[in-house]
């Protein structure tokens, strides 16, 4: 038993006094993250100060009053001067979504080079094409709507093989009992890639240089990342040269569910994953996590400017407000889970499906209550926070969860997963500009209640489907051995009873 748990803790020796290597792939599958979500959604938050508001042709008795007339006033006379396009909501609503085009287009592809090549090099070109993208918005948007659209476009392409790649490298770095604490670390860095895109984006664009400044400042960001990725990061443990020989051997030893080798990977069992329910079921829970998450992160700025009538500096804070908390939340519930599942007093589904449901029915209450707070500006944000900040329990629910169904084959059903669930975020920005042209309180109480429906009957649909157990099809070549075993067993049967016969005769 001692030695045992000697294996699992790892003591420190002379062969593993450096950091462990499978913590430093964390933190930089953490600022992988966070990179992709800044250039991802910064767009966001900058294009309320590149367009021109469209005003309503009539008075809507509903809508927020500024602080006073005098502030309205002057907001308006500034906000017109420095406005760039004009650019109609629907319009803004094809730019804002056209990343998710490309961004569901690579995730497959994406997943699958990478469990064959592995994560390292096929995540590193994805993130550094969507850095040369950032770098280059300003430009495309000076050029043309159609222009910034291929731009976001193909930015997407970039980051579609982030969440595939990552889940093939956790599968062969993160063993179970640490894959809640590891997926917490590494998914968290959304939350704060959101908070850095809203808060310090908001700070950029009012204190240094205007609306371009978060383009190149959060592309360079992107392309440090890039350059400490390549010398710090390895595929596996087998590939890394400076890992000890301590770490490497207990990393190998606790892989449960996974082949040595990538070249052992038998083809793609399309048609066991295709028909499993407990994909399915995962599947379509994401699709609620994207349709609630992404209706806020891609156009709550929108909301907190043209209804609350938020200041630019007070808009990225109070919308990466949410991420802030959904950050903590995450590395909290992360810690949790690993906890009650190493109890072994609840079973591993039970765990998950507890969590994706705090992190579905938590943000339905908070968006619903900021809906019906009117125009009170405090407890608007207060609810907006506190809702969101409770769907960070689906980083150690959700998103680990195509590692417990397939450590095997995670990339392939995250890229499934997170692809088809990806599709919100192409429908809800252009459907946002629809259902709000003209930026009223009760236009946007219709979007947030599809947002709500949406997220509880996923959730629903995901209690009776789901499950956190590996499946049969992760080890495709012990299926087809054990229908041989038993063909071969049914054909001795049959020739000793044919035997038997021929005896008695």
């Amino acid at each position: 038993m001692a030695a045992t748990n000697s294996q699992e803790t790892l003591p420190r020796t002379q062969d593993n006094c450096c950091m462990k290597q499978r913590y430093v792939l964390g933190i930089m599958g953490f600022l992988a993250l966070a990179n992709g979500y800044i250039q991802r959604f910064c767009l966001s938050l900058a294009i309320t100060e590149m367009v021109n508001v469209h005003h309503k042709g009539k008075i809507d008795p509903n809508s927020c009053p500024y602080d006073n007339a005098e502030m309205s006033a002057n907001f308006t006379k500034k906000y017109l001067s420095s406005a760039e396009f004009d650019w109609e909501e629907q319009t803004q609503g094809l730019i804002l979504s056209a990343f998710f085009w490309g961004y569901v287009l690579t995730q497959l592809p994406g997943g699958l080079l990478a469990e064959r090549v592995g994560g390292k090099q096929v995540l590193g070109l994805g993130l550094l094409i969507s850095t040369i993208c950032t770098l280059i918005t300003p430009l495309a948007a000076h050029q043309g709507a159609p222009y910034l659209i291929v731009t976001r476009f193909v930015l997407g392409l970039g980051q579609g093989p982030l969440y595939p790649s990552l889940n093939v490298m956790l599968a062969q770095w993160a063993p179970v009992q640490e894959r809640g604490r590891l997926g917490a670390l590494v998914f968290a860095g959304a939350q704060i890639g959101n908070v850095i895109s809203m808060a310090v984006g908001g700070l950029l664009i009012r204190y240094m240089g205007g609306r371009t400044s978060v383009f190149y400042v959060f592309g360079t960001s992107g392309l440090i990342w890039f350059f400490l990725w390549q010398f710090f990061c390895y595929s596996d443990p087998s590939s890394h040269p400076f890992i000890s020989q301590a770490e490497k051997e207990f990393l190998l030893s606790k892989s449960v569910g996974q082949l040595k080798k990538r070249a052992e990977l038998p083809p793609t069992p399309w048609r066991r994953i295709l028909t499993s329910v407990p994909l399915w079921g995962l599947i379509i829970a994401q699709i609620g996590h994207d349709w609630g998450l992404f209706t806020i992160i891609t156009d709550l700025p929108k909301y907190m400017k043209s209804v609350m009538h938020f200041s630019i500096a007070q808009n990225g804070f109070l919308s990466a407000a949410p991420y802030m908390v959904m950050w903590i939340t995450a590395i909290t519930s992360g810690w949790i889970v690993d906890w009650l599942i190493n109890a072994k007093q609840y079973s591993r589904t039970c765990v998950r499906k507890t969590f994706i449901t705090i992190a579905s029915v938590g943000p339905a209450f908070g968006i619903l209550a900021a809906t019906y707070a009117g125009c009170d500006k405090v407890l608007v944000a207060t609810f907006f926070t506190v809702g969101m900040g409770l769907m960070g329990a689906f980083v150690p629910s959700l998103k680990v969860n195509a590692l417990d169904l397939s450590p095997n084959y995670a990339g392939t059903t995250l890229a499934l997963v997170g692809g088809i669930g990806a599709i919100s975020g192409i429908i809800t920005p252009y459907l946002v500009g629809v259902l709000t042209p003209n930026s009223t309180l009760l236009e946007w109480r219709v979007v947030f209640w599809i947002a709500v429906l949406v997220l509880v009957s996923t959730n629903v649909v995901y209690l009776f489907t789901g499950s956190g157990e590996v499946q049969p099809w992760n080890n495709p070549l012990e299926i087809d051995e054990s229908i041989y075993k038993k063909r071969t067993c049914s054909d001795s049967q049959t020739k000793d009873d044919i035997s038997k016969m021929k005896t008695r005769m």
